[in-house]
């Protein structure tokens, strides 16, 4: 039985976690921010953007969030919904060059009882799946294993889309 996971590259963060302003919204703060390898943001487009998920839950896990602060999907217009799936294809393209899954899940969480863990500011998850990657590990020990560390995916993930985008 496994009792520890290494995991240094969350160091950073759980030493940080007790001085973040719960207050702000991550997404507009990740928008605002113009430190995109920080906030981990692949993308920015004109009413929309991409980022990579703190908590993943495979690799690759990435989201699209609107520029507007919003948490309800009635309250985007159709314009900003056209761009965002326009970069969940972007990003699935992407995924598929780099890491070959064998299906995605994308979807919405809108409200707490819909498992939104960010309630406040609409984003859609795009998360690589494989056969089996729901394995030992998740069932058993309660824990996830990410082979890639964030930083890595990101640089790989930014390549692949600026690659995607000039075919586009």
């Amino acid at each position: 039985m496994v009792e520890i996971l290494f995991a240094p590259w969350r160091l950073e963060y759980v030493s940080a976690a007790d001085t973040r302003d719960r207050s702000e919204c991550v997404f507009c703060s990740a928008f605002e921010s113009k430190d995109d390898r920080a906030t981990l943001t692949l993308r920015r487009d004109p009413a929309s953007f991409a980022l990579l998920n703190l908590y993943p839950y495979t690799t690759g896990h990435a989201m699209v969030a609107p520029v507007q602060h919003c948490s309800d999907l009635a309250d985007v217009d159709v314009e900003t919904l056209c761009e965002m799936m326009s970069t969940v294809k972007d990003l699935m393209a992407a995924m598929r060059e780099l890491y070959r899954p064998h299906g995605f899940n994308v979807g919405f969480n809108v409200g707490e009882a819909a498992g939104a863990g960010i309630e406040e500011h609409l984003h859609l998850h795009v998360v690589p799946r494989w056969h089996a990657d729901n394995n030992m590990m998740t069932v058993i020990g309660g824990s996830r294993v990410i082979p890639e560390d964030l930083g890595r995916t990101f640089e790989r993930m930014v390549g692949a889309l600026k690659s995607i985008k000039g075919k586009s």
